[in-house]
Protein backbone atom coordinates (compact mmCIF):
# COMPACT_ATOMS: atom_id res chain seq x y z
CA UNK A 1 0.00 0.00 0.00
CA UNK A 2 2.77 2.35 1.26
CA UNK A 3 5.06 1.75 -2.16
CA UNK A 4 1.35 2.34 -4.42
CA UNK A 5 1.10 5.36 -3.11
CA UNK A 6 4.74 6.65 -3.43
CA UNK A 7 4.75 5.74 -7.18
CA UNK A 8 1.33 7.18 -7.21
CA UNK A 9 2.88 10.56 -5.60
CA UNK A 10 6.12 10.55 -7.59
CA UNK A 11 4.07 9.56 -11.40
CA UNK A 12 1.90 13.04 -10.00
CA UNK A 13 5.15 15.10 -9.47
CA UNK A 14 6.58 14.24 -13.17
CA UNK A 15 3.49 15.00 -14.78
CA UNK A 16 2.81 18.18 -12.90
CA UNK A 17 6.31 18.93 -13.43
CA UNK A 18 5.53 17.72 -17.65
CA UNK A 19 3.05 20.00 -17.71
CA UNK A 20 4.67 23.08 -16.59
CA UNK A 21 7.07 22.64 -19.32
CA UNK A 22 4.70 22.25 -21.61
CA UNK A 23 2.36 25.22 -21.17
CA UNK A 24 5.75 27.52 -21.05
CA UNK A 25 7.12 26.09 -24.44
CA UNK A 26 3.78 27.06 -25.41
CA UNK A 27 4.27 30.11 -24.15
CA UNK A 28 1.21 30.55 -21.51
CA UNK A 29 2.47 32.36 -18.21
CA UNK A 30 4.76 34.45 -17.19
CA UNK A 31 7.90 31.92 -16.53
CA UNK A 32 8.46 28.22 -15.64
CA UNK A 33 8.72 28.22 -12.33
CA UNK A 34 5.32 30.31 -11.94
CA UNK A 35 3.55 27.60 -14.17
CA UNK A 36 5.01 25.20 -12.21
CA UNK A 37 3.79 26.16 -9.05
CA UNK A 38 0.39 26.74 -10.47
CA UNK A 39 0.49 22.89 -11.98
CA UNK A 40 1.98 21.31 -8.82
CA UNK A 41 -0.69 22.73 -6.39
CA UNK A 42 -3.72 21.88 -8.73
CA UNK A 43 -2.60 18.48 -10.09
CA UNK A 44 -1.42 17.50 -6.44
CA UNK A 45 -5.09 19.05 -4.62
CA UNK A 46 -7.04 17.25 -7.76
CA UNK A 47 -4.77 13.73 -6.33
CA UNK A 48 -4.96 14.20 -2.93
CA UNK A 49 -8.48 15.13 -2.90
CA UNK A 50 -10.37 12.83 -5.05
CA UNK A 51 -7.69 9.84 -4.30
CA UNK A 52 -9.32 10.23 -0.74
CA UNK A 53 -12.33 10.14 -1.53
CA UNK A 54 -12.01 6.58 -4.00
CA UNK A 55 -10.48 4.96 -1.91
CA UNK A 56 -12.39 5.71 0.85
CA UNK A 57 -16.21 5.82 -0.39
CA UNK A 58 -16.98 1.70 -1.76
CA UNK A 59 -20.44 2.13 -3.57
CA UNK A 60 -19.37 3.38 -7.16
CA UNK A 61 -22.95 5.66 -7.50
CA UNK A 62 -21.85 7.55 -4.50
CA UNK A 63 -18.23 7.78 -5.43
CA UNK A 64 -19.12 9.32 -9.08
CA UNK A 65 -21.48 11.92 -7.66
CA UNK A 66 -19.37 13.07 -4.96
CA UNK A 67 -16.24 13.21 -7.80
CA UNK A 68 -18.12 15.63 -9.72
CA UNK A 69 -18.00 18.25 -6.93
CA UNK A 70 -14.89 17.00 -5.77
CA UNK A 71 -13.29 16.87 -8.77
CA UNK A 72 -13.50 21.05 -9.80
CA UNK A 73 -13.61 22.11 -6.13
CA UNK A 74 -9.96 20.84 -5.81
CA UNK A 75 -9.10 22.87 -9.08
CA UNK A 76 -10.25 26.16 -7.52
CA UNK A 77 -8.44 25.07 -4.47
CA UNK A 78 -5.36 24.76 -6.29
CA UNK A 79 -5.87 27.62 -8.17
CA UNK A 80 -6.06 30.11 -5.07
CA UNK A 81 -2.81 28.10 -3.04
CA UNK A 82 -0.96 29.09 -5.98
CA UNK A 83 -2.07 32.17 -6.67
CA UNK A 84 -0.96 33.00 -3.00
CA UNK A 85 2.09 31.34 -3.16
CA UNK A 86 2.92 32.58 -6.03
CA UNK A 87 1.54 35.90 -5.48
CA UNK A 88 0.13 36.64 -9.01
CA UNK A 89 -3.32 35.34 -10.52
CA UNK A 90 -5.92 36.33 -8.25
CA UNK A 91 -9.22 35.37 -9.47
CA UNK A 92 -9.67 38.79 -10.85
CA UNK A 93 -6.77 38.00 -13.15
CA UNK A 94 -8.44 35.92 -16.40
CA UNK A 95 -5.56 33.67 -16.39
CA UNK A 96 -6.93 32.17 -13.26
CA UNK A 97 -10.06 31.23 -15.04
CA UNK A 98 -8.77 29.59 -17.59
CA UNK A 99 -5.69 28.04 -15.15
CA UNK A 100 -9.24 26.45 -14.49
CA UNK A 101 -10.18 24.83 -17.65
CA UNK A 102 -6.20 23.98 -17.96
CA UNK A 103 -6.51 22.10 -14.54
CA UNK A 104 -10.13 20.44 -16.01
CA UNK A 105 -8.56 18.97 -19.13
CA UNK A 106 -5.43 18.08 -17.84
CA UNK A 107 -6.84 16.59 -14.39
CA UNK A 108 -9.53 14.87 -16.70
CA UNK A 109 -5.88 12.96 -18.59
CA UNK A 110 -4.60 12.62 -15.25
CA UNK A 111 -7.77 10.78 -13.55
CA UNK A 112 -8.66 8.63 -16.68
CA UNK A 113 -4.61 7.39 -16.58
CA UNK A 114 -4.85 6.69 -12.73
CA UNK A 115 -8.10 5.28 -12.74
CA UNK A 116 -7.46 2.96 -15.94
CA UNK A 117 -3.94 1.71 -13.73
CA UNK A 118 -6.04 1.12 -10.89
CA UNK A 119 -8.11 -1.23 -13.23
CA UNK A 120 -5.69 -2.64 -14.77
CA UNK A 121 -4.51 -3.44 -11.15
CA UNK A 122 -7.54 -4.88 -10.18
CA UNK A 123 -7.64 -6.93 -13.34
CA UNK A 124 -3.94 -8.48 -12.62
CA UNK A 125 -4.61 -9.06 -9.37
CA UNK A 126 -7.83 -11.58 -10.16
CA UNK A 127 -5.92 -12.98 -13.14
CA UNK A 128 -3.51 -14.02 -10.78
CA UNK A 129 -5.70 -14.72 -8.30
CA UNK A 130 -7.56 -17.12 -10.64
CA UNK A 131 -4.30 -18.73 -11.99
CA UNK A 132 -2.95 -19.66 -8.52
CA UNK A 133 -6.39 -21.31 -7.72
CA UNK A 134 -6.25 -23.42 -10.36
CA UNK A 135 -2.70 -24.62 -9.60
CA UNK A 136 -3.74 -25.41 -6.43
CA UNK A 137 -6.68 -27.35 -7.82
CA UNK A 138 -4.25 -28.95 -10.04
CA UNK A 139 -1.97 -29.90 -7.55
CA UNK A 140 -4.76 -31.19 -5.69
CA UNK A 141 -5.49 -33.45 -8.32
CA UNK A 142 -2.12 -34.44 -9.26
CA UNK A 143 -1.78 -35.45 -5.13
CA UNK A 144 -5.39 -37.62 -5.38
CA UNK A 145 -3.95 -38.99 -8.23
CA UNK A 146 -0.47 -40.29 -7.08
CA UNK A 147 -2.46 -41.22 -3.82
CA UNK A 148 -4.56 -43.45 -5.92
CA UNK A 149 -1.85 -45.28 -7.24
CA UNK A 150 0.16 -45.30 -4.45
CA UNK A 151 -3.15 -47.03 -2.98
CA UNK A 152 -3.14 -49.42 -5.43
CA UNK A 153 0.59 -50.94 -5.02
CA UNK A 154 0.79 -51.47 -1.40
CA UNK A 155 -2.19 -53.37 -0.66
CA UNK A 156 -0.45 -55.67 -3.41
CA UNK A 157 2.15 -56.52 -1.43
CA UNK A 158 0.44 -56.45 1.60
CA UNK A 159 -1.92 -59.11 0.72
CA UNK A 160 0.45 -61.73 -0.27
CA UNK A 161 2.52 -61.25 2.92
CA UNK A 162 -0.35 -61.70 5.02
CA UNK A 163 -1.71 -65.06 2.75
CA UNK A 164 1.79 -66.37 3.46
CA UNK A 165 1.76 -65.95 7.13
CA UNK A 166 -1.33 -67.22 7.32
CA UNK A 167 0.05 -70.70 5.36
CA UNK A 168 2.83 -70.94 7.49
CA UNK A 169 1.14 -70.51 11.31
CA UNK A 170 -0.07 -74.33 11.24
CA UNK A 171 3.10 -76.09 9.50
CA UNK A 172 5.93 -73.60 10.69
CA UNK A 173 4.92 -71.28 13.20
CA UNK A 174 8.68 -69.56 14.10
CA UNK A 175 8.96 -68.95 10.06
CA UNK A 176 5.44 -67.22 9.97
CA UNK A 177 6.62 -64.98 13.49
CA UNK A 178 10.11 -63.72 12.00
CA UNK A 179 7.86 -62.61 8.38
CA UNK A 180 5.28 -61.11 10.84
CA UNK A 181 8.31 -59.20 12.47
CA UNK A 182 9.49 -58.25 9.02
CA UNK A 183 6.23 -57.13 7.93
CA UNK A 184 6.02 -55.13 10.96
CA UNK A 185 9.59 -53.54 10.15
CA UNK A 186 8.29 -52.55 6.78
CA UNK A 187 5.11 -50.87 7.31
CA UNK A 188 6.86 -48.77 10.22
CA UNK A 189 9.17 -47.78 7.43
CA UNK A 190 6.69 -46.87 5.23
CA UNK A 191 4.16 -45.31 6.96
CA UNK A 192 7.00 -43.00 8.18
CA UNK A 193 8.18 -42.42 4.70
CA UNK A 194 4.04 -41.39 3.92
CA UNK A 195 4.00 -38.70 6.83
CA UNK A 196 7.14 -37.47 6.25
CA UNK A 197 7.42 -34.80 3.54
CA UNK A 198 10.62 -34.86 2.32
CA UNK A 199 12.45 -38.34 1.39
CA UNK A 200 15.14 -39.54 -0.57
CA UNK A 201 16.53 -42.58 -2.33
CA UNK A 202 18.49 -44.06 0.28
CA UNK A 203 15.06 -44.15 2.42
CA UNK A 204 13.34 -46.40 -0.69
CA UNK A 205 16.42 -48.15 -0.64
CA UNK A 206 16.35 -49.02 3.23
CA UNK A 207 12.37 -49.98 2.62
CA UNK A 208 13.42 -52.39 -0.15
CA UNK A 209 16.19 -53.96 2.27
CA UNK A 210 13.28 -54.84 4.41
CA UNK A 211 11.11 -55.95 1.97
CA UNK A 212 14.15 -58.39 0.39
CA UNK A 213 14.48 -59.60 3.80
CA UNK A 214 10.58 -60.45 3.73
CA UNK A 215 10.94 -62.73 0.68
CA UNK A 216 14.11 -64.38 1.58
CA UNK A 217 11.93 -65.83 4.21
CA UNK A 218 9.84 -67.08 1.71
CA UNK A 219 12.31 -68.02 -1.37
CA UNK A 220 15.43 -68.92 1.04
CA UNK A 221 18.37 -69.34 -0.87
CA UNK A 222 16.53 -69.33 -4.25
CA UNK A 223 16.85 -65.30 -3.66
CA UNK A 224 20.02 -63.28 -3.53
CA UNK A 225 20.21 -59.44 -4.11
CA UNK A 226 22.82 -56.54 -4.11
CA UNK A 227 22.68 -52.93 -3.70
CA UNK A 228 25.46 -50.39 -5.37
CA UNK A 229 23.89 -46.65 -4.72
CA UNK A 230 26.70 -44.41 -4.09
CA UNK A 231 26.27 -41.52 -1.37
CA UNK A 232 25.10 -39.08 -4.10
CA UNK A 233 22.68 -40.93 -5.43
CA UNK A 234 21.53 -42.20 -1.69
CA UNK A 235 20.84 -38.47 -1.25
CA UNK A 236 18.36 -37.35 -4.16
CA UNK A 237 14.63 -36.76 -3.49
CA UNK A 238 12.64 -39.56 -4.64
CA UNK A 239 8.98 -40.35 -4.90
CA UNK A 240 8.10 -43.17 -2.09
CA UNK A 241 7.14 -46.24 -2.96
CA UNK A 242 8.05 -45.56 -6.96
CA UNK A 243 10.61 -48.52 -7.09
CA UNK A 244 9.30 -51.23 -5.22
CA UNK A 245 7.08 -52.29 -8.09
CA UNK A 246 10.22 -52.65 -10.23
CA UNK A 247 11.72 -54.57 -7.37
CA UNK A 248 8.65 -56.76 -6.96
CA UNK A 249 8.40 -57.38 -10.63
CA UNK A 250 11.71 -59.11 -10.43
CA UNK A 251 10.52 -61.46 -7.97
CA UNK A 252 7.21 -62.48 -9.19
CA UNK A 253 7.89 -62.85 -13.05
CA UNK A 254 11.90 -62.85 -12.88
CA UNK A 255 12.89 -65.23 -9.63
CA UNK A 256 9.72 -67.33 -8.53
CA UNK A 257 9.24 -68.56 -11.68
CA UNK A 258 12.92 -70.15 -12.46
CA UNK A 259 13.53 -73.14 -10.16
CA UNK A 260 16.76 -72.82 -9.06
CA UNK A 261 16.06 -68.61 -8.49
CA UNK A 262 18.22 -66.04 -9.06
CA UNK A 263 19.71 -62.63 -7.90
CA UNK A 264 18.69 -58.97 -8.32
CA UNK A 265 21.02 -56.65 -8.76
CA UNK A 266 19.64 -52.57 -7.95
CA UNK A 267 22.18 -50.02 -9.69
CA UNK A 268 21.78 -46.13 -8.75
CA UNK A 269 23.70 -43.51 -10.65
CA UNK A 270 23.72 -39.97 -11.08
CA UNK A 271 24.97 -37.34 -13.76
CA UNK A 272 24.09 -33.47 -13.55
CA UNK A 273 21.04 -33.90 -14.96
CA UNK A 274 19.22 -36.95 -14.16
CA UNK A 275 19.42 -40.32 -11.31
CA UNK A 276 19.61 -43.70 -12.98
CA UNK A 277 18.24 -46.34 -11.34
CA UNK A 278 18.62 -50.04 -12.95
CA UNK A 279 16.61 -53.05 -11.42
CA UNK A 280 18.42 -56.29 -12.91
CA UNK A 281 17.27 -59.61 -12.61
CA UNK A 282 18.41 -63.02 -13.36
CA UNK A 283 15.37 -64.74 -13.70
CA UNK A 284 13.00 -66.41 -15.87
CA UNK A 285 13.36 -63.74 -18.54
CA UNK A 286 10.65 -62.22 -20.51
CA UNK A 287 8.57 -64.85 -22.43
CA UNK A 288 5.72 -63.10 -21.76
CA UNK A 289 6.34 -59.60 -22.71
CA UNK A 290 2.77 -58.62 -23.17
CA UNK A 291 1.88 -59.18 -19.72
CA UNK A 292 5.37 -58.11 -17.90
CA UNK A 293 4.59 -56.41 -14.71
CA UNK A 294 0.91 -56.13 -15.19
CA UNK A 295 -0.60 -53.14 -12.75
CA UNK A 296 2.69 -52.58 -10.90
CA UNK A 297 4.87 -51.12 -13.59
CA UNK A 298 1.55 -49.53 -15.48
CA UNK A 299 0.94 -47.70 -12.28
CA UNK A 300 4.79 -46.42 -11.91
CA UNK A 301 4.52 -45.15 -15.29
CA UNK A 302 1.47 -43.39 -14.64
CA UNK A 303 3.28 -42.26 -11.37
CA UNK A 304 6.18 -41.08 -13.83
CA UNK A 305 4.08 -39.23 -16.20
CA UNK A 306 1.97 -37.09 -13.65
CA UNK A 307 5.36 -36.78 -11.60
CA UNK A 308 7.74 -35.56 -14.09
CA UNK A 309 6.16 -35.53 -17.41
CA UNK A 310 8.43 -36.42 -20.21
CA UNK A 311 11.35 -35.85 -18.28
CA UNK A 312 10.24 -39.35 -16.06
CA UNK A 313 10.95 -42.54 -18.08
CA UNK A 314 11.05 -46.48 -17.60
CA UNK A 315 11.79 -48.81 -20.06
CA UNK A 316 12.13 -52.63 -19.29
CA UNK A 317 14.09 -55.33 -21.16
CA UNK A 318 15.00 -58.46 -21.75
CA UNK A 319 18.59 -59.55 -20.49
CA UNK A 320 21.23 -61.69 -23.02
CA UNK A 321 22.01 -63.94 -20.39
CA UNK A 322 18.46 -64.33 -18.80
CA UNK A 323 16.30 -62.48 -16.39
CA UNK A 324 14.83 -58.55 -17.47
CA UNK A 325 15.99 -55.06 -16.31
CA UNK A 326 13.95 -52.20 -15.82
CA UNK A 327 15.77 -48.67 -15.69
CA UNK A 328 13.82 -46.00 -14.01
CA UNK A 329 15.46 -42.57 -15.39
CA UNK A 330 14.62 -39.02 -13.28
CA UNK A 331 15.38 -35.43 -13.36
CA UNK A 332 17.22 -34.29 -10.22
Amino acid sequence: MRHNLLISTLSSLLFNTAIAGLLTVIGFGEDFWINLIFSQCIGLSIYAINVTVAYHISDKRRRWMVLALTFPGSIVLGVTLASWIAGVGGWDDPRARLSVVIGLFFGGIGGITYFLGERIERLDAEVRQRRLAEVESEKREIEASLKLLQAQIEPHFLFNTLANVASLIDGDPVLAKRLLERLNDWLRIALARARSDSATLGDELDLLENYLQIMKIRLGERLVWRIEAPGDARRCAFPPMLLQPLVENAVRHGIEPKVGGGGIEIRASTDNATLRIEVSDSGAGLADEGKAGGTGLANVGARLATLFGEAGRLALRGNRGGGATATLVLPR
